[in-house]
């Protein structure tokens, strides 16, 4: 027989909705997180008796007293980014995670003069297929788990997306906002942009989705060492959102390998 599960303890006052109405100038956080991201903080939340918000708080109110050191958060931090890289920097990065003049071993075929610049966009990327000039299926980009990486999986694959997601909404946003009428039949690699996406640095009006293998332009004359892509980058007009700086450069080899450079890499000062 299967077993009835209680009603578990009654509000002190039924009639009304359980609702917390947060201080006078206090602000929401929110953060995309992957599933093992999520999984992550859960872990240390049920370890730590607490709930992901709190834990979260918890950090953010460590900081602000002085409990939890800024050079002890930003180590962390650091070591979180450098997981999170997928496609490699350029350069190698110095104690302030900025880049020194110091070209790193697997990009060494773009001092070489291999590969094609395009312009970095900082969006999420996406797969949209495409009959007829009609939208048939949207993906998102899945990539591989720690545990993963170590069993030698290393490139990344797409998954549906689920109407009705919240996670999906914008990404769904920009693929129905993109004109595919003359797209020809086939699936697309796209990057999704727009005002509720990665923070919208091009600070674009509507959402949309940029096909790298036809929309994506290829910049001609682009410097390819430190002192040169610094200077290149600091004036460098975004072909997508023009008036606003260009996020940086994304070098693509005929083979597939990419490596890429951000205007904020580089030192303030430098």
């Amino acid at each position: 027989m299967e077993e009835t599960r209680g009603r578990g303890r009654p509000r002190k006052d039924p009639e009304r909705l359980a609702r917390w109405t947060p201080p006078e100038g206090w602000s929401r956080l929110v953060a995309w997180i992957s599933p093992e991201e999520k999984k992550a903080l859960k872990r240390v939340a049920v370890d730590a008796e607490v709930s992901v918000a709190d834990l979260v708080r918890a950090l953010a109110g460590g900081l602000a007293a002085g409990a939890i050191t800024h050079e002890e958060l930003i180590g962390h931090v650091r070591k979180g980014l450098q997981v999170m890289e997928k496609i490699p920097t350029l350069f190698e990065r110095d104690g302030d995670f900025r880049v020194v003049d110091r070209p790193r071993p697997e990009c060494a075929w773009v001092f070489d003069g291999e590969g094609a610049p395009t312009e970095k966009l900082d969006g999420t990327n996406v797969r949209l297929t495409v009959r007829g000039g009609h939208l048939v299926r949207v993906e998102k980009r899945r990539n591989p788990t720690k545990l993963q990486k170590k069993q030698g999986i290393t490139d990344g694959w797409y998954v549906d997306t689920a109407e009705g997601a919240a996670e999906d909404k914008w990404i769904l946003a920009a693929a129905r906002n993109t004109d595919v009428t003359a797209w020809p039949d086939g699936e697309h690699s796209c990057e999704a942009l727009g005002p509720r996406i990665q923070g919208n640095p091009l600070e674009l009006d509507d959402h949309r989705c940029v096909p790298f293998n036809m929309e994506v332009p290829v910049y001609q004359d682009v410097p390819r060492s430190y002192t040169g892509l610094r200077d290149f980058l600091t004036g460098l007009d975004s072909r997508f959102a023009p008036g606003t700086l260009a996020e940086g450069i994304v070098f693509h080899h005929p083979d597939g390998r990419r490596a890429k450079i951000k205007r904020k890499d580089f030192p303030r000062s430098a």
